[in-house]
């Protein structure tokens, strides 16, 4: 008899906040004498004042809640997640939100090419529209250990992969960021090997967990989060989720990603979250979840080993940490 096992994250039905106890808040707060748990706060209630949504296919959102991907964990906090962002291409600190802000995002066109049956460029409302959309809570975890508990909204990576019928000899997706020096001051800075790149394998690509994130928090994605289409693979560290996608490509050869070309001693292809291997300048083994003071242990993989573990069994871990 086949028996399934849910993902460790997932909250027993039991456990679960009824919903007529949970749309009201006043109610909730005097059933439970503590702050709300994430995984059964609506996205709409959590939606920040930040939000500055471009509005890409915004008649899809709120999306249902897939409660297979549920967290042990309350998100965090929006304002944190919004305006505590990576996006080189606006520059290299940390408050670029705003500047992000000159980013244009409609229309935006989308390639799907390589070796592929059909290659097709399309508008990137009219990918998101053809894919099944969900909303998904998944940890987060940032190379600089830092990490955060954020709600997505998007379609399985896999979904694409399947639209775009790769042949058989393709054994990597590559995928771009945007190229737009005039409005991405950061992309001026010729240092940089822009455009930005990431890859995964195709086994990578097309494992449940493997995520494009097309909203947050209820609502379509902003642009200091990598409007319209961004990458989300929870296992690994955040630099491998590269932001505003507009290729994707199929390739029988491993690519080179942004950081391994800068310095691939300190960030490798594989990048999976492990606190027993330290970046060379600094310690993995703990982290600081954003919206809190104190520092909390790391899991293998993000808490995520029981669902990837699988992909890296003949591997030598020392190359697929970094």
């Amino acid at each position: 008899m086949f028996i399934r096992r849910p993902p460790r994250w997932v909250m027993p039905e039991r456990d679960a906040t009824p919903e007529s106890i949970f749309l009201n808040r006043r109610q909730l707060l005097g059933a439970t004498g503590i702050g709300l748990l994430a995984a059964n706060v609506p996205s709409t209630v959590r939606a920040s004042n930040y939000d500055t949504s471009p509005e890409v296919a915004a008649e899809l959102y709120p999306a249902r809640q897939n409660a297979n991907y549920l967290l042990d964990r309350e998100l965090s906090p929006s304002r944190d997640v919004l305006t505590y962002n990576n996006f080189y291409e606006f520059g290299s600190h940390k408050d670029i939100w705003e500047r992000a802000q000159n980013l244009p995002v409609k229309p935006w066109m989308v390639k799907i090419d390589g070796m592929v049956a059909k290659p097709i460029e399309i508008e990137a409302e009219d990918l998101i529209r053809k894919m099944p959309i969900e909303e998904r809570l998944y940890r987060h975890r940032c190379v600089e250990a830092w990490s955060m508990a954020v709600p997505w909204t998007g379609f399985p990576l896999k979904e694409l992969v399947k639209l775009a019928e790769p042949q058989a000899g393709a054994k990597y997706l590559e995928m771009r960021c945007f190229m737009k020096p005039d409005v991405a001051r950061g992309q001026r800075q010729r240092w940089y090997p822009w455009p930005y790149l990431e890859g995964l394998r195709l086994d990578e690509a097309t494992n449940d967990l493997a995520f494009i994130a097309t909203g947050i928090y209820g609502k379509p994605i902003v642009k200091q989060m990598g409007a319209p289409l961004r990458l989300a693979v929870p296992w690994k560290y955040g630099f491998k989720s590269i932001k505003s996608i507009v290729q994707f490509t199929f390739v029988d050869k491993q690519p080179m990603s942004f950081w391994e070309q800068l310095q691939s001693r300190e960030y490798g292809f594989y990048a999976n979250v492990n606190p027993e291997v330290d970046h060379p300048r600094w310690s993995q083994a703990t982290e600081k979840p954003l919206g809190q003071n104190n520092r909390v242990p790391t899991l293998l993989y993000n808490g995520y080993a029981e669902e990837v573990a699988e992909l890296y069994k003949n591997m030598d871990p020392s190359k697929i940490f970094y």
